[in-house]
């Protein structure tokens, strides 16, 4: 079951990535989140916010050219991930994804390796909707349904 909000600007994305943060386990590690959708659509715009939000201090490029840009915060690694490049889920491995379950991955363009769906715990689709922006979050594994579910709650209070 997904929740879907209405995010009219970066800065309610930025919200959304902070609420999710907050909604994390103290210690993220081995947890994926998936970020799908559209070019422009604010992936790196949430990645950037939930790091922060996760403690991270300084910039956060995009990893559209590394592929993968490593954050170490206090008890795990926070990998941001871009597989917009990637042609064939075979190449995963040239990346070092074996290497990376210990951290929380934050993946851009997952479509490009639909097994990740598999492996995942939340998906957050992103699309354009009227002026802004739009999102879905869906559970995907049974850690992930309780924290979709929290922030369902939590949106229900602030909304009611």
């Amino acid at each position: 079951m997904g929740q879907s909000l209405i995010l009219p600007n970066p800065g309610t994305t930025e919200s959304l990535a902070r609420a999710l943060a907050a909604a994390l386990p103290a210690d993220a590690g081995g947890w994926a989140i998936l970020l799908q959708g559209d070019i422009g659509t604010g992936k790196s715009t949430f990645a950037r916010a939930m790091l922060h939000a996760l403690g991270h201090e300084g910039a956060v490029p995009s990893p559209t050219y590394t592929l993968v840009e490593p954050y170490t915060l206090p008890g795990y690694s926070v990998y941001h991930i871009d597989l917009y490049r990637i042609e064939s889920a075979d190449e995963l491995e040239f990346l070092g994804w074996s290497d990376l379950q210990d951290g929380l991955k934050l993946v851009e363009w997952p479509e490009r390796a639909p097994q990740l769906g598999n492996e995942a715990d939340i998906r957050i689709e992103l699309r354009y909707q009227d002026q802004g922006r739009a999102a879905t979050l869906t559970g995907l594994s049974a850690r992930g349904i309780t924290v979709v579910a929290a922030l369902n709650q939590a949106n229900d209070k602030v909304t009611s």
